[in-house]
C-alpha cells in the first residue's frame, strides 16, 4: 500500500475515534441535564464511529498495515443547548464526510482499486450520517423553547438501538 495512503487510513481511524469521544462527551452534557434518551442517542452514535474505527483497523490489517494510535484531543464538553449540541454534530459530520472524501480522491490518486471499493462504504454512511444530524436539527429548531416538546422528543430518541 502507498505510503500516503496507509498514513491517511491510519489517520482515519483516530479521526474516528475522536468522533466517538465527541459523542460521548455530548452524551455526558444530555445525561447531565436530563435528556436521557438524547444520551442514548450519542451513546449509540459513539459506538458507530468506534464500529468505523474497527473497520478501518481491520481493512488496514487485511492489507498488511499495523494501525499507530495518536493522542485523541479532549472534545468540546461545553454546550449552550440541545441545538447546539446538534449544530455541531451536523459540522463534525461534514468534517468527517470531507476526510472521507479527501481519502477517496488519494485512492484514485495512488491507483489503488481496493481503497477505493472499501471506501465506497464510508461514502456511503456519511450520507446517512448528515441526513441524521441535519433531520434532527431541523426538528429542533422547530421545537426551540418548548420544554414540553423537547421532553416528548427526547424519548423519541431514546429508542434509538431499540429498532433491532
Amino acid at each position: 500500500m502507498d505510503r500516503e495512503l496507509y498514513e491517511e487510513l491510519n489517520a482515519q481511524v483516530n479521526r474516528e475515534l475522536f468522533s466517538a469521544y465527541l459523542y460521548l462527551s455530548m452524551a455526558s452534557f444530555f445525561d447531565s441535564i436530563g435528556l436521557e434518551g438524547f444520551a442514548t442517542w450519542m451513546k449509540v452514535q459513539a459506538k458507530e464511529e468506534f464500529g468505523h474505527a474497527m473497520r478501518i483497523y481491520d481493512y488496514l490489517n487485511d492489507r498488511g498495515e499495523r494501525v499507530i494510535f495518536e493522542k485523541i484531543e479532549k472534545p468540546e464538553n461545553n454546550f449552550k443547548s440541545v441545538v447546539d449540541v446538534f449544530e455541531k454534530t451536523l459540522e463534525h459530520e461534514k468534517k468527517i464526510t470531507k476526510n472521507i472524501e479527501d481519502l477517496y480522491s488519494l485512492a484514485k490518486e495512488k491507483n489503488d482499486y481496493q481503497s477505493e471499493v472499501f471506501l465506497h462504504w464510508f461514502i456511503n454512511e456519511q450520507v446517512e450520517e448528515e441526513k441524521q444530524a441535519s433531520r434532527i436539527l431541523e426538528k429542533l429548531k422547530k421545537i426551540e423553547g418548548k420544554e414540553h416538546l423537547i421532553l416528548m422528543f427526547d424519548k423519541e430518541m431514546g429508542k434509538r438501538g431499540e429498532e433491532k
